[in-house]
């Protein structure tokens, strides 16, 4: 317990400065503005923001900012889906069933104010939950050698894999499609360019920001201009935002338990805050007296999936801080960005570079504070913003982006680079090819090149080391079983079904 408060009195110590305030600020402002406005999401509002990170020169600071975008949309999505009936961010998808039926019956204040409760209290109890649990998870992280760590990306691509929505054939294609593009660029032993069909530009690999900009960033917009502008915002219908005694007697216990599981599927390699707020709201509806009467505006189908998608997001940032392995698309842009600053994620973070550990944690309370702080009071902003047609955002969109795209390297070919993805991104919308394990698979294929090669060399070739080592057959025996389970009939047609059931 006293080396933990002796942490997070470090890390207080480095957010509470001004520049990390600052820059904290505007993360979580930022994320909600991206959270609010439907079809741009934080995916690409950080590939946007990755390369303004490259000139700070604190990798603390950037890293607070990008994070504070993460977690400040998770807020913001729950705005548009409550007034509109259309989710800002993925994982907002759920409290547009009762929170746009409570908007309806002009209890919106009621349903804006519970998701906001519910995102500071799951946003507290995560953050604590990264400080008891990063560094012994660290510890044990420092007994993985090559083999291990080879063995554990195997398990968490084939995890993100069984957790995508949809035909597992096509989200094992996407991974081994993000390998591929992975591949790309120089030989690191041989020094000979790999699939760069002589052009220069390639020869040192396909930029990260032109993948994450093009896929989910132009593929986006694109596929957001085809839906007609429809919106009927509860503009009249806000009214008081306090809840009563009877809504927060009904919203404690769905508010504990969308935390807990939350926090345990944010864990998750593929999980994060989609799957945590799905989960909730079904746990909810089972265990409710009145199942009938969800997705007729039950408070506590608000609470629950907003408690869970805010404690998804945030612990979904254990494994990326203490293994270098990310969880999801975010937690692949987040692991990008320590690369630009020549920090390796993994273990040895939080023993070589304690301030930006701790600070990163501390200063996910202390948005979380500010986010429930602005949240509420900005509501009459966020409603106006809501009223812009999309076809007015979106050429500040593809401006931004390409601006980023082009800071990247000051190189007008990063530009053109971000064209066939977008393309890519928008056929994978109409095929419904979750982008996210492509992403994931192009983030690892680098490192599970390096860790296969250096564990084949110290194993002089033997390829049995990957299963003689306990830890590594263990987690190749277990990505091994969930490829089994998902290939099963009657579980493959539950998940087709489910993924139909939420097109819907």
């Amino acid at each position: 317990m006293d080396g933990l408060i002796t942490n997070l009195s470090l890390g207080f110590s480095v957010a509470a400065t001004a520049t990390n305030l600052f820059y904290c600020f505007i993360g979580v402002l930022f994320g909600t503005l991206v959270g609010v406005l439907p079809g741009i999401g934080p995916l690409a509002t950080i590939a946007m923001l990755l390369p303004i990170t490259y000139k700070m020169t604190d990798p603390t600071t950037a890293l607070i900012l990008l994070a504070g975008i993460y977690y400040g949309a998770q807020y913001g999505g729950s705005t548009t889906a409550i007034l509109v009936k259309l989710p800002g961010e993925t994982s907002s998808v759920v409290t547009t069933l009762d929170g746009y039926q409570m908007a309806r019956v002009g209890r919106a204040g009621p349903a804006l104010a519970t998701a906001a409760i519910a995102s500071f209290f799951a946003g507290t109890v995560s953050t604590l939950a990264i400080a008891a649990f990063a560094p012994p998870l660290a510890e044990v992280a420092f007994k993985f050698g090559p083999a291990e760590y080879f063995s554990l990306m195997v398990l968490g691509l084939i995890a993100a894999v069984v957790l995508a929505q949809g035909s597992i054939v096509k989200a094992l294609a996407m991974v081994v499609l993000g390998l591929l593009l992975g591949m790309i660029g120089t030989d690191v032993n041989s020094g000979v360019a790999r699939f760069s069909f002589e052009i220069p530009e390639l020869t040192d690999g396909i930029e990260f920001a032109a993948v994450a900009m093009g896929m989910f960033g132009f593929g986006e917009i694109i596929a957001n201009l085809e839906q007609r502008d429809n919106r009927q915002v509860f503009t009249s219908k806000v009214g008081s935002l306090m809840p009563s005694k009877e809504d927060f007697r009904r919203i404690v216990a769905p508010i504990v338990r969308g935390t807990v599981l939350g926090g345990a599927l944010g864990i998750l390699p593929g999980g994060g805050s989609v799957l945590s707020a799905f989960s909730a709201y079904a746990i909810e509806k089972k265990i409710s007296k009145t199942p009938e009467k969800f997705g007729t505006g039950m408070i506590e189908g608000v609470a629950a999936p907003e408690a869970a998608n805010n404690a998804g997001a945030q612990t979904s940032f254990i494994p990326m801080l203490t293994l270098g392995i990310p969880t999801n698309a975010v937690m692949a842009l987040m692991v990008a960005g320590m690369m630009i600053h020549n920090i390796q994620p993994g273990p040895q973070v939080m023993t070589a570079n304690p301030k930006l550990f701790w600070g990163l944690i501390a200063s996910m309370w202390i948005g979380n504070l500010m986010l429930l702080v602005l949240n509420l009071p900005l509501v009459g902003l966020w409603i106006k913003l809501l009223t812009i047609p999309y076809r007015i955002l979106y050429p500040a969109i593809l401006m931004f982006c390409c601006i980023g795209a082009y800071s990247l390297n000051n190189s007008v070919f990063d530009i053109y680079m971000t064209i066939p993805f977008a393309i890519l991104g928008y056929v994978c919308v109409k095929l419904n090819c979750e982008p996210a394990p492509l992403l994931l698979g192009f983030v690892l294929g680098k490192l599970m090149e390096e860790y296969l090669r250096r564990a084949m060399t110290i194993s002089r070739g033997d390829p049995m080391v990957f299963v003689t080592r306990p830890l590594s057959a263990t987690m190749l025996a277990i990505a091994a079983v969930l490829l089994i389970i998902v290939f099963l009939p009657s579980v493959a047609k539950k998940r087709e079904e489910a993924f139909a059931e939420e097109e819907k």
